[in-house]
């Protein structure tokens, strides 16, 4: 039996982090690791969340780490003065003040490059969802960046099952029908949650692991 763990929303909390790392690596012995994104800002620390996650995995572990709003509002911030007060009024001081000031190019650089999105046999992973009204590969990167979903809905997500955070409630993660929302607010005093899919199976998690923030 082989696993995929996706993480949620971490916003510079790396103690959770390294937790909850421990835990996945304590579940099994090999598998993927897919980051749904917002690593940084709001947080305390999320200069030594982007140095843990960049570093990778030990052993056969494989890491997809996906690219976040946050992620990009951070490398547009330093692409263009213009939208710099949009991003530290997002969290981005923080962010600068775990640096100790500017935020390296090589950080800055991994923030841009992230995919907006992870598909495999059974599942979509993405930061914050996805526009059902059109087809997968024609998804806008705003909408997989920043969409939100009402309370309760679910569709057909293309006979998959779909896979986000962006959208924080201590009461996640959740599972609606074809979608599970894993962002449980770790960074407002919550959780940092994962969900651990069979790769062998379709449709949802078959369990979740939770770190208190």
């Amino acid at each position: 039996m082989r696993y995929t763990f996706a993480i949620g929303d971490i916003h510079g909390c790396v103690d959770p982090l390294n937790r909850m790392i421990d835990q996945i690596e304590a579940y099994a012995s090999e598998g993927t690791v897919v980051f749904l994104g917002d690593y940084v800002d709001r947080g305390p620390d999320s200069k030594s969340v982007l140095d843990r996650i960049i570093a990778g995995p030990w052993g056969q572990w494989s890491w997809i780490c996906l690219k976040g709003n946050h992620e990009d509002m951070m490398a547009a911030a330093y692409a263009d003065s213009d939208n710099r007060a949009q991003w530290l009024g997002n969290g981005g001081l923080e962010t600068e003040i775990s640096y100790g000031g500017r935020v390296p190019h090589e950080h800055l650089r991994w923030a841009a490059d992230r995919p907006l999105l992870h598909v495999d046999q059974h599942r979509i992973f993405v930061h914050a969802g996805v526009d059902p009204a059109f087809p997968l590969e024609q998804q806008s990167a705003g909408d997989l960046l920043w969409i939100r979903f009402p309370p309760g809905l679910s569709e057909d997500y293309w006979g998959k099952h779909l896979v986000h955070g962006h959208t924080p409630s201590l009461s996640n993660p959740v599972t609606t029908g074809n979608r599970t929302n894993i962002d449980s607010a770790c960074v407002f005093g919550g959780k940092l949650s994962c969900a651990v899919f069979d790769d062998d199976v379709a449709g949802g998690p078959i369990g979740f692991i939770e770190v208190r923030a």
